[in-house]
């Protein structure tokens, strides 16, 4: 068998919000709920499975996600629709826009928890999905 990442944990102040906050910008459904976990399904059978910690206690990660176009689209309407605050960079320099990295199209924005949330079209160095 070969490695695959199957599940990994996002923690989070209010397990619920944060993924159903995901859930909706990014068009998925939330899979299953189990013990403290609420998990949301992504399309190569990944989970990320949200889990309530104390806010002192959450360390902010970053995530990227792999979207095509029309899903880039439709996440970046919904980010705009709802005041999320966005940049075109991570270092939060570039307010309000998305970038053009690699030929394709890329946004950064925080979730309710403050992870840094990254949606790209095209994988870095330009390799077509």
């Amino acid at each position: 068998m070969s490695v695959e990442l199957n599940h990994t944990i996002i923690h989070a102040r209010d397990n619920r919000e944060s993924a159903e906050f995901f859930a909706d910008v990014l068009g998925l459904e939330i899979t299953s709920e189990w013990g403290p976990f609420i998990a949301v399904g992504l399309s190569n059978s990944v989970t990320l499975d949200f889990a309530t910690i104390p806010a002192d206690k959450i360390t902010p990660q970053h995530y990227a996600f792999l979207v095509s176009e029309a899903e880039f689209e439709a996440a970046y309407e919904k980010i705009k629709a709802r005041d999320v605050e966005h940049w075109a960079d991570p270092h939060q320099k570039l307010p309000g826009e998305i970038n053009t990295n690699d030929g394709g199209r890329g946004v950064y924005f925080l979730d309710p928890s403050g992870h840094a949330m990254e949606l790209i079209t095209v994988p870095y160095g330009g390799f077509p999905q």
